[in-house]
């Protein structure tokens, strides 16, 4: 089967921890991800013309990740996240702006591939600046099948900003407060199930996924609900856990295995992420597998 094409879109970045600065940015581990599973995904973002920039492209070439769709500002450094992991199940972000990939200008070029490709991943995140969510807007009218990673980081996010990126979306992905705080803003009650129908029906999506830190995920599909307990495990940091199961949950549902086998093997790897430092740490579920107790 031929694979398909998949863009991934917004902020790359270097995530400052106590122990050291490693590479970042939701958009850019999915793509890592991805690639342990033998997909060749393009990253769209901006860096700056400086060493943090020069060392991220070694870093993602390194990772097989083609840097070609990657811009350089000018005018603006690369992107930093000084990261909290003082609370390892909870970790905390201070997200430095502006930045470079909060310009990420509209290419003709890119647009030509993001109307070619299967699927396009985007992240609120990225839309924070007005140039680079411009050129998001831009990109989401072109593309076929458009999964949205909700990720809100305060003070960089609005509820009307927030409903227009799920307005554009098939597929979106949310954490259970995040999924609170969306219900909440539309006024409406009930359990997580009842919030997730909601939700689904409202802006018409294909697929709603909401994660649960170490209580695993749901997923509500055309085809009902499906839950998963997750894995109990002695969690490093909980930093690219999300991104991993993300790209997990792709492989698997885009490969047209059920839904209940692309949540255990998400929830799988996610768990796996988190007891290991940084956000993209190499996956091999076949070995991941084998050293997990389900819970």
């Amino acid at each position: 089967m031929k694979q398909p094409q998949i863009i991934c879109f917004g902020e790359v970045l270097w995530d400052i921890l106590p122990s050291g600065k490693m590479p970042g940015g939701a958009p850019m581990n999915v793509a890592i991800h991805l690639t342990y599973y033998g997909y060749s995904p393009v990253v769209i973002s901006c860096v700056g013309k400086d060493d943090l920039a020069r060392e991220l492209n070694a870093f993602l070439q390194g990772k097989h990740l083609s840097t070609q769709w990657i811009q350089t500002s000018q005018l603006y450094q690369t992107g930093v996240v000084k990261a909290n992991t003082s609370n390892k199940q909870e970790v905390t972000y201070e997200i430095v702006e502006p930045v470079a990939w909060d310009y990420v200008q509209y290419d003709e070029q890119a647009a030509k591939l993001i109307k070619a490709s299967d699927v396009f991943i985007f992240g609120s995140l990225a839309a924070r600046n007005s140039t680079s969510r411009k050129t998001l807007q831009q990109y989401l009218k072109l593309a076929k099948y458009k999964v949205l990673d909700v990720n809100l980081r305060p003070p960089y996010y609005s509820p009307e900003l927030t409903q227009d990126l799920l307005d554009a979306a098939d597929v979106a992905k949310m954490n259970h407060q995040e999924l609170n705080e969306v219900t909440g803003w539309l006024g409406w009650s009930g359990n997580e199930q009842e919030q997730m129908q909601a939700l689904k029906q409202h802006f018409n999506l294909q697929l709603l996924i909401v994660t649960r830190g170490d209580k695993g995920a749901a997923v509500l599909s055309e085809r009902g609900y499906e839950e998963h307990q997750g894995y109990q495990v002695e969690v490093e940091d909980t930093i690219g856990s999300g991104d991993a199961f993300l790209a997990t949950f792709l492989k698997f549902y885009l490969e047209g295995e059920p839904v209940s086998k692309a949540l255990d093997k998400a929830c799988m790897a996610g768990a796996f992420v988190a007891t290991q430092k940084g956000a993209t740490p190499r996956i091999d579920l076949t070995q991941i597998e084998k050293s997990f107790i389900k819970s």
